[in-house]
């Protein structure tokens, strides 16, 4: 993830593809902190988002509009009165730095023709969005930014705005070969570091990006490089350069999985095993990147007190469960009493009074063993303690032979609402997942008794490439309808082996699947399963008609005594995603 001067750069280039030259329609003030302004250029109309938060600043051109307050802020009303029907001149970006500089021309109030700027600055915490003179004088700003608050450089009405120069660093798109090598390769640090702190505008991807294809380790330091791969380095560098000044800009997001993992103008040869996407337009690839991840943080965010419910609920039922386990384990000396009390009533006749111990031949074995014994009991008494102990002990190990099962259950319960979790994409997900930790006894409900919230979520819908219907279930009360409700006898039903995970559904309508159908849904039930990370996924599948559901089992639970297996890969790139449901 890197907004750096090469993504601005990306930036620059579209926006004089497309607003240059138009004229500016409408201004708007969503947040205090960004801007929504509206263009029209060669009969189309274009919205452009900027964002000075501190969190994250972004500039790019999106078709969604983002509406502003009844009442605009000061900064809103100031750039209305003086751009509000401003023509686009130029957008240029000074130094390779993170900064856009709007030239702007308008008619002031008696009509005469008047130029200004817009400077956005996209620096992290020190993003700001500068409304100029055409001599750099600030008329206001959306941040005030005070000589207490910042002893570099002040942003006020009155002041002169310059570009702070608080790094000592070389432009990367006129430096030299010569100094290249001076100022870039003789720095004792390694190479990917010795270029993002050397050149302006680059991030630390991209100077990765850079030895990567320079095949050189970015982790080596730059000053002990040979001669060849210095000068192979720097080659390979200005070739970048060169796309950079062209405009040349291949603007994608590589993904981990469906996650968003980094964004650039450029491809990333050193993400190789992950899958790219491509876009038409940087634009394209920002609001897509950051609509994603906000959503994945909003979910994990929210999804935060079920996942910790849900953990320490686990780990209490897998210490139980292990506890159980030894407990029945001691239980295995059962049969040994049982063998003692026999042997005593058998040989017992003969036995000395205060005897410590017996020793007999175990018939069973036909080998001798000795027999503890009390001293103030009889043979016979012995022999009822060592059967007593060995009805307690059976007692014991039928009791925990269900309390395993019992507890084994709710341990595959819990990991397939934990996988649920993962699933759930928004909160209305979150809802259903929810209801069933409550229905459960994990989480108390609050409100009017027996009240439940409107259950809005539905299952995934795909559609496989020769145009079957597969079905996806997000959380074991959907895999339940899906698979006891929804799917007819005849349709085939696909499941992770021996781990938790989604139930797939492939409506047939009668008909023979094609092999590609069955390896579809197969990928789809090895994606929504816990096992999702590993390379492959051992997949069961086998005709509806042949699940069961026991009496009294949890949601989603199902048998099967008939099934075919097949490994599939955890990836869904390329199959269809259907809207509704």
């Amino acid at each position: 993830m890197a907004f750096d001067g090469i993504t601005v750069s990306s930036i620059v280039k579209e926006l004089n593809d497309t607003i240059v030259g138009g004229k500016i329609n409408k201004i708007a003030q969503p947040e205090a902190d960004e801007l929504m302004i509206t263009v029209k250029n060669n009969r189309t109309v274009y919205r452009l988002l900027i964002s000075a938060s501190a969190s994250l600043p972004l500039i790019y051109l999106t078709e969604n509009n983002k509406p502003g307050p009844m009442t605009a802020p000061n900064f809103c009303m100031l750039l209305r009165k003086h751009i509000g029907s401003a023509r686009i001149l130029s957008v240029t970006q000074p130094g390779h730095e993170r900064i856009l500089i709007f030239d702007l021309e308008h008619l002031n109030e008696l009509g005469d023709l008047c130029r200004k700027k817009l400077i956005v600055e996209i620096m992290g915490k020190h993003s700001n969005i500068i409304f100029c003179q055409e001599d750099l004088t600030i008329i206001d700003s959306i941040k005030h930014i005070s000589a207490n608050m910042s002893s570099v450089r002040e942003v006020l009405p009155g002041r002169t705005w310059f570009i702070p120069q608080t790094q000592e660093k070389e432009n990367p798109l006129t430096i030299s070969e010569d100094k290249f090598y001076q100022f870039v390769c003789c720095k004792p640090m390694p190479a990917a570091k010795a270029i993002y702190t050397s050149l302006t505008g680059f991030s630390p991807l991209m100077a990765e990006e850079i030895c990567t294809r320079a095949g050189i380790d970015g982790g080596f330091s730059i000053n002990a490089l040979e001669e060849t791969a210095r000068i192979h380095l720097y080659h390979t560098f200005r070739r970048m350069t060169e796309d950079i000044i062209e405009g040349s800009f291949t603007p994608n997001i590589v993904y981990c999985g469906d996650e968003p993992l980094e964004f650039a103008a450029f491809p990333l040869t050193q993400y190789q095993e992950q899958r790219c996407e491509f876009f038409s337009s940087i634009s394209s690839v920002l609001e897509t990147y950051y609509a994603m991840k906000n959503r994945i943080t909003r979910i994990r965010q929210k999804s935060a007190d079920l996942r910790r419910i849900v953990n320490t609920a686990l780990e209490r039922n897998v210490k139980k469960y292990e506890l159980q386990k030894k407990q029945q384990k001691d239980t295995e000396k059962k049969e040994k009493y049982r063998v003692y009390g026999e042997l005593l009533n058998t040989y017992g006749y003969g036995l000395e009074p205060g005897a410590k111990s017996l020793e007999a031949l175990n018939y069973y074995t036909n080998e001798m063993i000795t027999i503890p014994l009390d001293t103030r009991l009889t043979a016979a008494e012995n022999a009822k303690k060592y059967f007593e102990r060995y009805s307690k002990l059976k007692r014991t190990e039928e009791a925990l032979n269900e309390l395993l099962i019992e507890t084994k259950a709710d341990i595959e319960h819990l990991e397939s609402v934990s996988t649920a979790l993962d699933i759930a994409l928004d909160e209305a997900d979150l809802v259903q997942v929810k209801e069933e930790l409550i229905e459960y006894g994990y989480i108390r409900r609050k409100g009017p008794a027996g009240k439940k919230q409107k259950i809005t979520s539905h299952p995934f819908h795909y559609l496989s490439s020769d145009g079957f219907d597969i079905y996806v279930g997000k959380n074991n009360y959907q895999n339940e309808e899906l698979s006891f409700k929804f799917a007819s006898g005849g349709d085939w039903w696909f499941h992770s082996k021996g781990q938790p995970g989604s139930h797939v559904i492939v409506k047939t309508n009668g008909k023979e699947l094609p092999d590609s159908t069955f390896e579809e849904a197969a990928r789809l039930a090895a994606y929504y399963s816990k096992g999702r990370q590993s390379p492959k996924v051992e997949i069961d599948y086998t005709r509806k008609k042949n699940l069961r559901k026991p009496n009294g089992s949890k949601p989603g639970f199902v048998v099967y005594y008939t099934n075919y297996s097949m490994v599939a890969v955890p990836d869904i790139h390329g199959i269809k995603e259907a809207k509704d449901f």
